[in-house]
């Protein structure tokens, strides 16, 4: 599922999971715990990037069709992956590589600073495209990261976009080469490991502090309401139609 290379300072977790690196909850636990054990290891920052043409495609939208009970199972580890990477306290780089499609799109977005790939890669939130409400902390972490005047449209339209459209939408902070993506995420995580480790997370955590006091008193609320929509059967059934329309072109 992950491949973990320490290079001096830098941890690089390469998400390896099927095809697409898509979502679920064995995925789900299996990066929250990376990302813990990496907070505790010695590593000074961190780049997150993905294999072949994609960084993350989403949740595993089979799964999640196929059972009520298991969107219950699920939402909470996602939950529980997104609050972990985003209140990380060293800092994260992802070096997106290829296509970050709605909960890949979140999992970049939680980053502190996120590079694209020039090429074919499409980075978009899908979710109301594909049936489901976006879940709270979701939600909340785009719209922290993605420009205010390019969010509403981005989470109503669900659209997808490359390169340079996705730079001027806040998605990304900066295009490079396929051939340098790696090198340039390391360089810029070198740079922030080199801040001293105490004064970033200080920084980090005050940078993050509105998120915190917004979302710690609704988290608990907002998760039960959003497992009920999502294992709703009218939810089940648009995102069944969405995978069958996907898989017939």
């Amino acid at each position: 599922m992950l491949e973990i290379t320490d290079d001096g300072s830098v941890r690089t977790l390469r998400m390896a999971h099927g095809k697409a690196n898509a979502l679920d909850v064995e995925f789900c636990d299996a990066l929250t715990r990376a990302l813990l054990e990496a907070e505790a290891s010695s590593a000074r920052a961190l780049v997150l990037t993905g294999t072949g043409s994609i960084f993350g495609a989403g949740v595993d939208l089979v799964r999640l069709s196929s059972s009520a009970a298991y969107v219950a199972h699920f939402l909470p580890a996602l939950d529980e992956l997104f609050w972990t990477l985003y209140f990380l306290k060293k800092p994260i780089v992802a070096a997106v590589n290829g296509h970050a499609i709605a909960g890949g799109m979140v999992l970049a977005c939680a980053c502190d600073h996120r590079i694209l790939a020039r090429g074919k890669g499409l980075v978009g939130i899908a979710e109301l495209k594909v049936g489901v409400p976006f879940p709270m902390l979701a939600l909340e972490i785009v719209r922290r990261a993605v420009a205010p005047q390019h969010f509403q449209e981005a989470v109503y339209r669900a659209a997808n976009y490359a390169g340079d459209e996705a730079l001027a939408r806040g998605f990304v902070d900066e295009l490079v080469e396929p051939t340098e993506l790696l090198a340039r995420a390391k360089r810029v995580a070198e740079q922030l490991a080199a801040i001293p480790p105490a004064n970033f997370a200080l920084t980090k955590e005050r940078l993050r502090a509105p998120a915190r006091e917004f979302l710690e008193p609704r988290m608990k609320a907002s998760l039960a309401q959003t497992i009920d929509a999502w294992r709703a059967p009218e939810t089940l059934a648009a995102v069944r139609a969405f995978v069958e329309r996907t898989l017939a072109r």
